[in-house]
């Protein structure tokens, strides 16, 4: 059977993907990416992700409130996130977290809305999904006081130091890569997703950002170029693209709690 991929965070319902989401899917399984999640960043994409996982088996769901968007979050919300994770196919809470890089919400608000969204995951008991952009050490620290440490929690299209992410792996926590591996001047993502053990390691797209070399120029980007990112891992690494692909792969199932075919 040839290696299959799990893109492990898309963003299928994202305007520049959704009114062709059936063919991106239909794609991405061509080119050996039957499984994705495609993630929610807020109450006005639940039910289109849902209906998105009803297009094909091999779709699940994440769900969670965005920093960006932390200013516009209502106590309604996060009820309605809450309950949300209670849909079949809703496999991870997140994403969620803070981002120092483009300040769209304020910094206390978007803590306000991380910590609310991390106890209402404690109580649900979900596979957490982190955005953290500029911030490595206050969503460290957040976490840790939240009791997350040793919890499943992936930081998602991990950009960081090999440093960092020996931090996060000291508390338990995961790393996922993207195409930004395949840039040139990505010398420290690099590192770190070399060095990450081979139970450890997840792929994404974050789709329809970041599309990997040598397809930078497509937009957007889709789950079917995971394979590109794999294979400039697999090298980068030391090992073929199978065998990182059926490792990344049993991961991916393992972190979110699916069955591994």
């Amino acid at each position: 059977m040839p290696a299959e991929l799990f893109d492990t965070h898309c963003h299928l319902t994202f305007n520049d993907l959704l009114p062709q989401r059936r063919r991106v899917i239909a794609d991405a399984v061509r080119a050996g990416v039957p499984r994705m999640i495609t993630v929610a960043c807020g109450p006005s994409e639940f039910e289109t992700a849902l209906a998105t996982r009803h297009m094909h088996d091999g779709v699940w769901v994440a769900a969670g409130l965005h920093p960006h968007e932390a200013s516009q979050v209502g106590d309604d919300d996060l009820k309605h996130l809450a309950s949300f994770w209670r849909e079949p196919g809703v496999v991870a809470a997140g994403e969620m977290g803070l981002d120092y890089h483009y300040d769209f919400s304020p910094r206390h608000v978007q803590e306000s809305v991380f910590r609310r969204q991390l106890d209402l995951a404690a109580e649900r008991g979900l596979p957490v999904v982190i955005h953290c952009r500029e911030a490595h050490e206050d969503v460290v620290r957040i976490l840790a006081e939240h009791g997350c440490v040793g919890k499943t929690v992936v930081f998602h299209c991990f950009s960081g130091t090999a440093d960092e992410a020996t931090e996060l792996r000291a508390n338990g926590w995961w790393t996922s890569f993207t195409g930004i591996i395949t840039f040139k001047n990505a010398s420290a993502a690099r590192e770190a997703c070399a060095q990450t053990p081979a139970d450890q390691l997840m792929f994404e797209t974050d789709a329809p950002y970041l599309s990997p070399e040598p397809v930078r120029r497509m937009r957007p980007n889709e789950p079917r170029n995971l394979t590109h990112t794999v294979r400039f891992a697999a090298s980068l690494r030391g090992q073929t693209f199978e065998s990182l692909a059926e490792a990344s792969t049993a991961n991916a199932a393992r972190f979110f709690r699916l069955p591994h075919v």
